[in-house]
């Protein structure tokens, strides 16, 4: 087999720098078909600057919008995209050398347009290490981000409640994380340092921006949901299953308040790169760390509960981008 192939573990694969997953491949040296999916794992994982800033002039010459603001939308959030307007829709597999989105709740498209009059741009499903994918091609949309212009991202993901007093529905605002997969060596800033992009070693101190999450606050209370609003720390594991009992109980002596499967490498890619960034979870199921449970989280559950509060994570998004915007304009 050509060294233009490697076999992924988790059965998904594609050739470097190409659109997408498939299903079959073919090494192109010996003509012979690869059973299964392949993926050069090296060349996958790192986009130069070149790479990244050819992917940001395509999409600069498909929008005449030019916005600051980058926004994520998680699993069962991607619906408030549809409250865009004047908007410029951007299929992933159309964009070249983008991923795609493989999880069910996430479209797959940039969406260029104005949320209650503030220009965002934003990614309408994420890619997760569970697909397959490197964290430094998971978080590649953010530096794209980047380079179109935006200095500020809102990032949003659905999680589990690990801490007690949450419910089913409530939003977690994000003051920290745990990257526990960076302690086990995977980060999505891993290989060559670009320091066009950031410094060698980033500081997380100020990772979820303090201004914003007070200005989050306010909102909430502005909103009436200040009964429903909590701020925490927030872990990304690996997925794609959900959490045991024992690590939810070794989770929660760690202090953690909300369980996924994503933003932390986005985050710090964020933060590596300059951009001020806001976050925060809906909690969509409770992570209860007792062997006796009958029930247990299930994705359809999820994505249903990110539709029911649509229109309170819409509002609470628009607020913080039109506020963001009212202070880049100052």
């Amino acid at each position: 087999m050509s060294d233009k192939f490697c076999q992924n573990g988790n059965g998904t694969a594609a050739k470097p720098l190409t659109n997408g997953i498939v299903a079959n491949g073919v090494d192109e040296k010996n003509e012979e078909k690869i059973a299964g999916v392949f993926y050069n794992a090296k060349e996958a994982s790192w986009y130069t600057y070149d790479v990244l800033q050819e992917i940001a002039n395509h999409l600069l010459a498909r929008t005449q919008l030019r916005p600051k603001i980058g926004i994520i939308l998680g699993t069962g959030l991607g619906s408030l995209a549809d409250q865009l307007t004047d908007a410029d829709y951007i299929d992933y597999q159309t964009v070249p050398h983008f991923p795609v989105s493989t999880v069910e709740g996430h479209v797959g498209r940039l969406i260029f347009g104005y949320l209650k009059g503030v220009p965002v741009m934003c990614m309408q499903g994420r890619f997760h290490y569970y697909e397959g994918y490197p964290l430094a091609k998971c978080a590649m949309p953010v530096r794209v981000m980047k380079l179109v212009g935006c200095s500020h991202l809102i990032a949003t993901n659905a999680a589990g409640g690990l801490n007690p007093n949450y419910k089913v529905g409530d939003i977690m605002l994000m003051k920290d994380h745990i990257n526990i997969m960076g302690f086990a060596g995977n980060n999505p800033l891993q290989g060559p340092n670009d320091s066009r992009f950031g410094p060698r070693f980033p500081n997380m101190f100020n990772a979820y921006d303090f201004k914003l999450l007070k200005k989050a606050k306010e909102i909430g209370k502005d909103i009436g949901i200040e009964n429903n609003l909590h701020e925490g720390v927030y872990i990304c594991l690996g997925g794609p299953n959900f959490e045991t009992v024992a690590e939810l109980r070794m989770l929660r002596v760690c202090g953690v308040d909300a369980v996924g499967m994503s933003t932390v490498h986005e985050i710090t890619t964020a933060v590596h790169c300059g951009m001020t960034c806001f976050a925060f979870s809906l909690i969509t199921n409770l992570c209860i760390p007792e062997y006796d449970l009958e029930e247990s989280p299930c994705h359809e559950d999820i994505v249903g509960i990110g539709k029911r509060q649509e229109s309170t994570l819409t509002e609470l998004v628009s607020r913080m981008a039109k506020h963001i915007h009212m202070e880049l304009k100052k």
